[in-house]
């Protein structure tokens, strides 16, 4: 079958009424124009496709019934029952659930030091190596950021024994400042950098989800995946109001998913197979016979579904396991342990969800 790309040029200020088979409005910054690509050739779903959706409502359907108390189960799906997967929605994840209401909410912070306060958290992604900071330091700001005092607590509990990095992922190494530190030295003068650079500022000047990780994407040591993540927990704050379906940058798990789920991505790239998805939730769920009610009525945005991506590419592994071959993995690695009762949640209070635990 022959395969057409067409280029359709516009001039503001016509409004481009678009189907889902087109990608994202580029600007061409000497013209003004507006460049849309109209792609023919749309993803082929392989078998690991309804796998996707099924997961979804799946594992949203466990995070609600958790509210109910317990100790569980809370499914019938036997992978779930056993493993460990983050929530659909990432918000709800226990790290950015604590990052919401503990650190960018819990206080009247200024911009700056929501700013701080956040990118600090970040580094480590750990709930354990805030609350150690701030059991010798009080509130955790800008003003009383002093890296050889952070430095010392830090080192001392790594000499303990303690791990201060949380194993979600790998945080590279920054740029060594001094001779003989250990890897989290870099981390504290690269957040020092940040702002006496002045990147802080033009940071929270930012205009949209793609300016934002566009500068984070500058910092040293900060890769595609991390800049995106940070610009989506930025995005909590209401330092900022970017929408979360303005863009959007596959992490490493979520590319596996991807090829797990798709046996051909036609003339889409990766993030556009993620946009395609999103777009098209309510007619997959519908088509499937799904209960998918989204979190207290908000639907799945393209973080969201770039995150299904990463756990479906877990899930597959069991579910699936000849797909494995796509990846090299072959395992999942964590299994699943209760944790107790869960607290209420809190989410943006920009987003404005009325949030019922009644099941």
């Amino acid at each position: 079958m022959r395969k057409f790309d067409w280029t359709v040029v516009l001039r503001r200020p016509f409004l481009a009424v678009l189907s889902e088979s087109l990608s994202p409005l580029s600007e061409t910054p000497s013209t003004g124009r507006l460049t849309v690509f109209v792609r023919r050739t749309p993803p082929t779903p392989s078998k690991a496709y309804a796998t996707y959706w099924k997961f979804a409502a799946a594992r949203q359907a466990l995070y609600l019934k958790r509210f109910s108390g317990g100790l569980g189960p809370w499914t019938e799906d036997p992978i779930l029952r056993v493993y460990k997967f983050t929530n659909a929605y990432r918000a709800a994840d226990r790290v950015s659930q604590y990052l919401i209401s503990q650190i960018i909410y819990n206080g009247a912070w200024s911009p700056k030091d929501v700013l701080f306060r956040t990118i600090l958290f970040k580094l480590f992604n750990k709930i354990e190596t805030w609350e150690l900071l701030s059991s010798q330091f009080g509130e955790l700001k800008l003003a009383s950021f002093d890296v050889p005092k952070f430095d010392a607590v830090l080192s001392r509990a790594i000499s303990s024994g303690a791990r201060i990095y949380s194993a979600a992922y790998i945080m590279p190494n920054a740029p060594r400042l001094l001779e003989g530190s250990y890897k989290h030295r870099t981390h504290l003068d690269l957040l020092k950098w940040i702002f006496l650079s002045g990147i802080g500022d033009k940071i929270l000047d930012s205009k949209s989800m793609r300016e934002c990780y566009e500068l984070l994407l500058g910092i040293p040591s900060v890769g595609p995946f991390l800049a995106y993540q940070y610009a989506i927990d930025l995005n909590y704050s209401t330092n900022f109001c970017f929408s979360e379906d303005d863009f959007v940058q596959p992490g490493p798990g979520a590319l596996n998913g991807i090829k797990k789920c798709f046996s051909d991505l036609g003339e889409y790239s990766p993030a556009d197979a993620i946009r395609w998805v999103a777009d098209r939730q309510a007619a997959e769920f519908a088509e499937r016979g799904l209960s998918f009610n989204g979190l207290w009525g908000r639907k799945l945005h393209l973080i969201d579904c770039q995150n299904l991506f990463c756990e479906v590419d877990k899930y597959a592994r069991v579910a699936h396991p000849e797909l494995s071959e796509l990846t090299g993995r072959a395992r999942i690695k964590q299994k699943y342990s209760p944790t107790g009762e869960m607290p209420r949640p809190m989410f943006p209070p920009k987003w404005k969800l009325e949030v019922s635990l009644a099941i």
